[in-house]
Order: structure tokens, then sequence, then C-alpha cells
């Protein structure tokens, strides 16, 4: 195998790349180039060698065969320890795999996606940085790592997690960098053209200093359903589902950005009320199930007033719908996960109603879905120009609500068009364009893995003859 020290790292460390190869690699300018002629069931091994500052020799010259033997054994045993056995079980460990790539080892942090402004719509400016650590990112992947057996996983997160959020006391962020940073300053590098032309580039992420009433529901949930499956973290974790109510009883009033990050005005989302409600609700199942300490009785009162809110002016009664915000007649796929926190039980006419709405007016004939509807070149909603395809991730949810009101057929197509949404290697990126049969967005991205595990459960509780979701009581404890 040659040996190239390819690339000097302009780092203030002096860092370095050497590059070493079975064929023989020359300089190009700026690049590497390797011609060689390669016959079936032979291998050419190229290995890429990081090395720190101060140190001057070589590093170790690598054994490609042991490398790729050792990374084999460590996926192979890894995937070995989910539990689930249901339909689709192939699919479910690739994206388990997936979510696990996702995974910042030292710390326990959970990214995005691990890609920067690969965009939701080719030309457009709606390309975004995802290489940070989302709390709502992160709590969906522990939830659906958890339900396969990876608990390890979860609890090393939620540890990530509760040491990232005492850096920001009163008001956690939203997301971090994998290490807990906190300034993530979103920055366009207009030099580049971005991929076919979608510019501009950028790096950081505006959203970090958002307000997203929502994340303190997600959290809540997902902690609540990993403190089942870990009944011995119940008490740590009630604790930070207290101290996530406490952040939210001084919050949950005001307008905010979203689910989906609007760079356009606040508003009085319904989702994000809903999931304030939900964050409520699990703290006091957590505080009545001997958990965790806090005011239990001044929580019901305010939960109680949350519920009866949403419902005056969340519902537009005429179309037996909820909306995305208070006083607009405009749909939100996000509604869909609304529906799944036992807001109201699966068969009340309101949760039908709004499945059937968004499925409608949202759903594509293949049973994919939109977040929301764009404005084309006039700014929308959101704050940006532009449109984009199927999010992949409230096509998840709306599986997940069919099955939850008992139309299991219509959420297995749902599911099919999921799988068909992946590429060869059973990846899923953030959107898919079901005209043009391509893959938008950041990629690999957790929510449309997240959305496919979901979806998969759904399906296969509903085959069954089983009650999915939690029901009219909310948690399942």
């Amino acid at each position: 195998m040659g040996r190239c020290h390819a690339i000097d790292l302009d780092t203030a460390d002096g860092s370095q790349l050497w590059v070493d190869a079975d064929a023989r690699v020359r300089r190009d300018g700026a690049d590497l180039v390797a011609e060689f002629t390669v016959s079936a069931d032979e291998q050419v091994a190229f290995v890429l060698s990081w090395q720190e500052g101060g140190v001057h020799s070589p590093p170790p010259s690598p054994a490609p065969d042991a490398l790729l033997k050792h990374t084999l054994d460590f996926w192979e045993e890894w995937a070995a320890r989910c539990t689930y056995t249901g339909p689709d079980r192939e699919a479910v460990v690739r994206s388990l795999l997936t979510l696990a790539a996702l995974i910042y080892a030292p710390t326990g942090a959970i990214v995005a996606a691990p890609t920067t402004s690969l965009p939701e719509e080719i030309g457009g400016v709606r390309n975004y940085d995802y290489r940070y650590a989302w709390l709502r990112d992160g709590a969906f992947t522990i939830g659906a790592l958890a339900d396969s057996g990876y608990l390890r996983e979860a609890q090393a997160w939620i540890s990530w997690m509760v040491a990232a959020g005492a850096g920001t006391p009163g008001r956690r962020q939203i997301m971090y960098g994998v290490g807990g940073e906190t300034e993530l300053a979103e920055r366009e590098l207009g030099w580049l053209p971005g991929y076919e032309g979608s510019a501009p580039v950028r790096i950081g992420n505006g959203a970090a200093g958002q307000l997203q009433i929502d994340v303190y529901g997600e959290l809540a949930d997902v902690l609540c359903d990993v403190a089942l499956d870990a009944p011995g973290w119940a008490r740590r974790i009630g604790s930070v589902v207290v101290g996530l109510a406490t952040e939210l009883e001084k919050l949950w009033d005001k307008p905010d950005a979203g689910i989906w990050e609007v760079r356009g005005p606040q508003r009085h989302f319904v989702h994000s009320k809903i999931m304030a409600w939900t964050a409520l609700d699990r703290a006091i199942r957590f505080i009545e199930g001997g958990h965790a300490e806090g005011p239990v009785e001044r929580w019901r009162v305010l939960r109680a007033a949350i519920h009866a809110e949403v419902c005056e002016k969340g519902y537009d009664a005429e179309r037996n719908t909820f909306t995305q915000s208070y006083g607009s007649a405009e749909l939100d796929a996000s509604l869909l996960h609304a529906m799944l926190t036992g807001f109201l039980p699966a068969d009340d006419k309101r949760v039908i109603g709004t499945v059937e709405a968004v499925q409608c007016e949202l759903g594509t004939d293949d049973g994919l879905v939109l977040r929301y509807r764009t404005s084309g070149d006039r700014v929308g909603l959101d704050g940006f120009p532009g449109d984009e395809s199927c999010f992949l991730i409230c096509s998840g949810w709306l599986a997940e609500c069919l099955a939850l009101i008992g139309r299991p057929y219509e959420a297995r197509t749902v599911l099919d068009s999921l799988l068909a949404a992946s590429n060869g290697l059973g990846l899923l990126a953030e959107e898919y364009d079901p005209v043009a049969g391509r893959r938008l967005g950041n990629f690999p991205q957790a929510f449309s893995h997240i959305a496919l595990l979901g979806a998969v459960r759904a399906a296969a509780t509903a085959n069954l003859g089983g009650a999915h979701g939690r029901g009219e009581s909310g948690a399942r404890v």
C-alpha cells in the first residue's frame, strides 16, 4: 500500500490528513487523482487518516482488511441487539443503523443529519445546516432506539441533554453543538455555488435562538416512554420532566416559531400548545406515580386550561379540524403528531376529522404528505419563498394516525410509499419528490428514518389488532 501525505489542514494546531492507497496517487493542483483498473472480485483500498498537530512522523500504516472486518463486526453485533421481530425487520434495522451512525459517541449527542445546505428545492434558498444536535430530533431518535432495545444509547443521550441544558438555565436552547456548544451563528458562504446551483450554502443555524414551545412536550413524552423501558431511571427522568414543566409554565402562552422553525412572524401554533399540554400531562403522571415532586394541583389546573384554550381557539368546527395556529384556516401536518399525544381519545370526531383533513388537503396520491402549503415565488408563512416536496416525517405520522383511528390498510399504503422513497441502500432524505422520483434536503435524515420506524410499528400493531397509540390518558403509565 502506497502512502501519500495528502493534505495539510489549515488549522492552528497543524493537524494533518494522510492517504494510504493500493493505487498510485498523484497531485493535480488542489486535487488528488488515482487512475487504476479493477477487475471482478478485486479490491482497491483507500484509507484516510487524521493526525493531530505537533506530531511530525507519519501515523502507523493502516491494515484495510482488518479495519473493514472490525467495522463489520461492530455493526453486526450492534444490529443483533435489535429486539424488533415483526414485519419489515430489514428496513427497521437499516433505519436503526442510520440513527446510530448519527450519534456522536464521545458525548451521546445526536445530529439531525450529517450534511448542510442540500436543498429542499433545486435552485431554491431553503438550504440549512443540519449538523447540530436538536433536542427534538434527539428525543425522537432515542424513542425509536429505545423501542427496539437500545437503552444504552438512549441513556447516553439523556445524560448529554441534561448536561447541555445546564449551561442555559431558565430556557434551554432548542439545539446545541455535539459537545454542548451554544454559539451556532448562521453564515452564508457566498463563494460556493451550492448543490445544483441551490444557493446560499449556510453553516451554523439561526434557529438555535428561537422559542419553540413544542420541544418541551416532545422531550417529556419520549422521556416518559424511556422510563417505562428503564424503570431504574424513572426517578432521574422524572426530575428532568418536572424541570421541563417548570420552564414551560412561564413560556407556554407565548407565540413561538413552532416545530418548523419559521423565520416569519411568530404565532400561537396549535401543535406547540398541544405539546405544552403534553409536557404538563407527563410531569403530572410522574408525580402521581411517585417518581417526582412538583406542584401537581397547580399543573392540573393549567393542563385543563391549555386543553380548553386549544379546543376553543385552535379548532375549526365547520371543517371539523384543528388548524395550524389560532385564528388561521391553514392546515399543518404537525397536527398529525399532535393527535398522537393522547390530547383527545382516538375515536373523538376532532381527531378523525383532523387526520382526514390533513390527508385530503396536504396529501399526495401515493400517501405522502406536505408539511403545509408554500407560496411559490412569494414569501410564505415560514419566511422564505419557494416550494418544497413531501416531508417524510409527516408521512410517518400519517401512517401512525391512520392506524390509531382504525385504518390499517391505509397505514400500510403510506408505509409502502415511505419504503419506496429510500435509495438502494435503504437511506432516506428529508423530503421526496414523487413526480421527479428524487430525494431532496439533507441526507440521510434522522426525522425520515424515525418516520419509517413509526410507520412500521403502527402498521404491524394495527394488523395484529392491537390498540396503537396512548389513548385518552396520554402516557402509558
